[in-house]
């Protein structure tokens, strides 16, 4: 089970921090990412991590850093000089087995959490 949290109302140019923390022992065999999903759009990919942190991908390079924390079961996705386009419910979602190729498709990803909304204002 992954519980997304750390979202609300920030302003444009600030950051936050989203978490996503996974229940059960097994969180380090699980490939993570954060997904969005603007009012009116499609759900979309946002960033990726494997195991062991050594592999990262992201839609959009610079603003964006994933982390996790084994230790914790948790992941982590920081989202510096918001923009008004960034306002959205961002998910988390988790997997064993990916193929690379696969990693930016929902269809990946097996396990997902609730959502955490961000919203920026102008």
């Amino acid at each position: 089970q992954l519980q997304a949290s750390g979202g609300g109302l920030v302003q444009a140019g600030g950051s936050l921090r989203l978490s996503c923390a996974a229940s059960g022992r097994t969180f380090s065999r699980y490939r993570l990412a954060w997904f969005r999903q603007a009012p009116g759009t499609e759900r979309e990919f946002v960033a990726y991590i494997d195991r062991g942190s050594a592999s990262t991908d992201y839609k959009e390079s610079g603003r964006f850093t994933i982390s996790r924390d084994n230790a914790k079961s948790t992941m982590y996705l920081s989202i510096n000089n918001l923009q008004l386009e960034d306002t959205a419910v961002y998910y988390c979602a988790a997997s064993e087995t990916i193929i690379s190729s696969s990693r930016r498709r929902q269809s990946a990803y097996a396990y997902w959490g609730q959502g955490t909304l961000v919203t920026v204002s102008s």
